[in-house]
């Protein structure tokens, strides 16, 4: 680095934090997802272990990181997403490095400015779960496979590269296509004997250390059997990102043999969506969050565009070409402006599990019930508990925490008919139609059921998603 140059790495650090801290609490909103990680991370450390036995084994670690965290901080939706933000702009700034090595410090500068202003960036940006934090990984060890592909690697670079893989994995096994991606990046550079064999090594070490977890999550199959088989008009968004991906990478001039943005972005970019789409056709799993980590190819390939562009302005143009990053920056701040403000609005997400439990506070009066459809529900419970004081889960049998479990365990179906035929109002606590899935469970059919026949609305009220309806005894309530 030049004497009088500033560094590069604080310019998309401070760009990328400022975007996460921006609006950062959703107007006090969070939804079932982070609900999930808020409860859980409020428990020990025993009941934690105790849960991933049954369920939710591919989150582990990222639980025990948020238990820390909300340890330190005490939970809230600023230590709830803190993780992220600070995850996120680490990603920028290895985007940056990468790009600043590969294609000069414009490109650099301008693939990590655009990396935290692409939307699905900045929707896990200020999100309490672990796509951010595989994000920030895949960024390190992109940038330690690339400081090895330069002659630059040493034995410490190649256990930082494992370490951080293996990481990676437990935080979600997905990002483990991580790894063909940075394989056909060796493929293309035509990467030296000694380099093949020490990735091969370093990539197998990490797999190894995540197989375990990637064997016993296979019993717990049954958490993403509500992933949609895949169809056509899911191929739409893959598919735009290649072909922009694509121009990002023609502009690089790429060719084989040689270490280029192109060789390091359209991988990145590519592979992850390939080898999902690939995995789909087995088993559905086509979420695009699983590899959310691929914008850091989509990023470093824009970045290099613009940077073609700097330098093809640069000699009929100094002083404008020396602008035009900034400018471009800005001018896609601008456009994307509403889509940012919509994606730091409660109403982004599918639901707010806290406006709910206003609402039930509001509602319920002594002696109240409350049933939850589906089960899973309950997190409005689990996460504002004080809203639900006094009033009877007259469904569950066993708390998540005793269960080891998200949600609990219910009573059989005869027991919970029995329980609110005995109630005088019950509130129920519900998805809204718009969003809700048929009722399939034989619990929830019975919970359904019993209130359609034995009981009638006196209130019901709908609010980002949840649905709080109070239901009044037809007749006198019966005694159990």
């Amino acid at each position: 680095m030049h004497p009088g140059r500033l560094p590069l790495w604080p310019v998309p650090f401070l760009w990328t934090l400022a975007l996460g801290l921006w609006g950062l609490s959703r107007e006090h909103s969070v939804w079932r997802d982070e609900a999930a990680t808020w409860q859980v991370a409020r428990r020990s450390t025993d009941d934690i272990w105790q849960m991933l036995a049954q369920v939710d084994a591919v989150h582990g670690l990222y639980y025990l990181l948020m238990r820390a965290v909300f340890e330190c901080l005490g939970p809230g939706t600023t230590a709830l997403r803190l993780p992220s933000v600070l995850a996120m702009a680490a990603a920028a700034v290895c985007v940056a490095e990468i790009g600043r090595r590969l294609a000069g410090i414009r490109a650099g500068l301008a693939a990590g400015l655009a990396f935290g202003l692409l939307p699905a960036v900045q929707f896990h940006l200020q999100e309490g779960r672990p796509y951010a934090l595989v994000a920030a990984g895949a960024g390190i060890s992109t940038l330690l496979l690339v400081t090895a592909l330069q002659g630059r690697g040493r034995a410490a670079h190649w256990l930082a590269y494992a370490g951080t893989v293996a990481v990676c994995g437990l935080l979600n096994w997905l990002s483990l296509l991580i790894l063909p991606a940075h394989l056909a990046t060796l493929i293309w550079t035509r990467a030296r004997r000694r380099t093949w064999t020490r990735w091969a090594v370093a990539a197998a070490v990490a797999v190894a250390a995540v197989l375990p977890l990637i064997l016993f999550s296979r019993r717990q199959s049954e958490q993403v059997s509500w992933i949609p088989p895949l169809t056509w008009h899911m191929l739409i968004g893959p598919a735009v990102l290649l072909a922009l991906g694509g121009l990002g990478a023609l502009l690089d001039r790429p060719h084989t043999g040689r270490l280029s943005v192109a060789a390091v972005g359209l991988p990145l970019l590519a592979v992850p969506h390939l080898g999902l789409l690939g995995l789909s056709l087995v088993r559905p799993l086509f979420l695009d969050r699983y590899v959310l980590f691929s914008m850091l190819g989509l990023a470093l390939l824009i970045g290099t565009a613009l940077g073609t562009a700097t330098r093809a302005a640069g000699p009929r143009h100094p002083r404008a070409s020396a602008w035009l990053v900034p400018v471009v920056v800005g001018v896609a701040f601008v456009a994307l402006l509403p889509q940012s403000l919509a994606k730091r609005s409660p109403e982004s997400r599918a639901d707010d599990v806290l406006a709910v439990a206003t609402d039930v506070r509001r509602l319920k009066e002594p002696g109240d019930a409350v049933v939850f459809v589906p089960a899973a529900r309950r997190d409005t419970a689990l996460v504002s508990p004080g809203a639900f004081a006094g009033l009877r889960d007259v469904a569950l049998v066993r708390g998540p925490v005793a269960s080891g479990t998200l949600k609990g365990e219910e009573a059989d179906p005869a027991r919970i008919r029995a329980a609110m035929l005995a109630q005088r109002r019950i509130l129920l606590v519900t998805d809204v139609p718009e969003v809700a899935r048929a009722v399939t469970a034989k619990r929830d059919r019975v919970k359904t059921a019993v209130l359609k026949k034995h009981f009638k609305v006196v209130a019901d009220v709908e609010v980002r998603g949840r649905r709080v309806t109070v239901y009044e005894r037809i007749g006198p309530a019966e005694k159990t």
